[in-house]
C-alpha cells in the first residue's frame, strides 16, 4: 500500500486507488476548506526489475505516479479553478530519456520508478498545458541529486530540502516554468 495521510485523521489513503484519493481531498476539504494548492511527491518504488516484476507492481508505480497525480488534480480542480490555484509536482531524474540514466536505473534496480517518473514528467507537462487557460499553474521540479535528510541519504547527499521548496515557491510566484531540474 503506497499511504499518505497529511497529518489530519481519518484522512490517509491508498495512493494507488482514484477512489481512495477522491475520499481524502473530500476529507481534507471538509476539514481545511478550499485547497488552492495540490502538491505530488509520491512515487512508488516497486517494479525494481521490469524482467522479473509482476504486472501488479508496475501497474501500482504508475498508479501512484501518474493515475493517482491525475485523480488528485481531479479531485481539486474545481477549488484550483475558483482560486487560479497551482499544481506542484515532485518528480525525479530517472524520468528523462537518457542512457547513463537508464543505465543507473538498471543498475540500482529502479526501473519501475523510472518508467512511472518519465510517465509522470510527461502527465505533468500536458496538465500545465491544458489548466494554463484555466488559470491554474502546474510546475515540476525533476530532483536530479539526493536530498539531505532523506532515507535516501547515505551521507553525499547534495541538495536541501530546503532549495527545492524555494524553487517550488519561485515557480509558483512567477507561473512562467512548466518545469525546471535541481
Amino acid at each position: 500500500m503506497f499511504r499518505a495521510g497529511g497529518g489530519l485523521p481519518g484522512c490517509d489513503a491508498d495512493l494507488s486507488k482514484p477512489d481512495q484519493i477522491r475520499a481524502m481531498v473530500a476529507k481534507v476539504q471538509g476539514s481545511l476548506g478550499v485547497i488552492s494548492v495540490l502538491q505530488w511527491s509520491a512515487y512508488a518504488g516497486t517494479a525494481g526489475d521490469l524482467t522479473t516484476a509482476t504486472s501488479a507492481e508496475l501497474s501500482a508505480t504508475l498508479d501512484v505516479a501518474v493515475t493517482g497525480l491525475v485523480a488528485a488534480v481531479q479531485a481539486t480542480l474545481p477549488d484550483l479553478r475558483a482560486t487560479k490555484g497551482a499544481v506542484l509536482v515532485t518528480n525525479g531524474g530517472l524520468g528523462f530519456f537518457d542512457p547513463k540514466l537508464d543505465a543507473m536505473a538498471v543498475e540500482w534496480n529502479a526501473m519501475g520508478l523510472s518508467v512511472a517518473n518519465s510517465a509522470k514528467h510527461k502527465a505533468a507537462a500536458m496538465l500545465a498545458h491544458k489548466l494554463k487557460p484555466d488559470g491554474v499553474y502546474v510546475g515540476e521540479i525533476m530532483v536530479t541529486g539526493t536530498i539531505k535528510g532523506t532515507a535516501f541519504d547515505q551521507g553525499n547527499a547534495t541538495i536541501a530540502a530546503s532549495t527545492i521548496s524555494e524553487k517550488f515557491w519561485q515557480l509558483y510566484q512567477d507561473r512562467t516554468q512548466a518545469s525546471v531540474t535541481i
